[in-house]
């Protein structure tokens, strides 16, 4: 590549920097449930707005906006993340998941199926933090006991109550898993 070119992409990117930085909207594209979509958004709005205001995933859910109780867990890259606490602009590139991603040709997660046969919620508000946290961390390395699911999921607050019944569901999932492994 000539250094003429060179100079013209890198001020280019410069430019989408520094537009990025101010606080006009600038277009960024993000890679949500292996859709990428190209918004214009101010650089101070969080992935959880743009994910409910901008793309209409009402699934992921804002309670306290301050990342005290995991409704809003969504994952990047497959780690859990509390998307009220950070900025859209900062997930250019990354693969984010929402409980809406977790289903697959219309088939649901089997955590979202155990979380059902466990009657694993009551008002509901917290399940799809609860169902993304617990893939995330399933993901992020396999739990070997209740104690080490409750601590993991410790993150996640249930204003109702529900934990016996979602631990029971995590650990039916975690089971089918090692039967289906051997």
């Amino acid at each position: 590549m000539e250094e003429n070119s060179l100079v013209a992409i890198n001020s280019k990117s410069l430019t989408q920097e520094l537009k990025i930085l101010s606080s006009e909207e600038a277009e960024l594209s993000l890679n949500v449930n292996n859709v990428s979509y190209s918004l214009k958004l101010e650089p101070r709005v969080t992935l959880l707005d743009a994910l409910r205001e901008k793309l209409g995933l009402m699934g992921t859910k804002k309670a306290c906006d301050r990342g005290e109780c995991g409704a809003c867990t969504v994952l990047v890259n497959n780690r859990r993340i509390n998307s009220c606490m950070t900025l859209a602009v900062m997930h250019i590139g990354a693969a984010i998941t929402t409980i809406e991603g977790l289903a697959q040709d219309g088939k649901l997660h089997p955590l979202q199926t155990a979380f059902m046969t466990h009657d694993a919620f009551q008002c509901g508000y917290c399940t799809s933090g609860q169902i993304v946290s617990a893939v995330g961390m399933i993901l992020e390395e396999m739990p070997k006991s209740e104690t080490e699911i409750r601590e993991k999921m410790s993150g996640n607050l249930c204003r109702c109550g529900a934990y016996p019944n979602m631990i029971a569901a995590i650990q039916d999932v975690l089971e089918e898993m090692e039967d289906a492994a051997i």
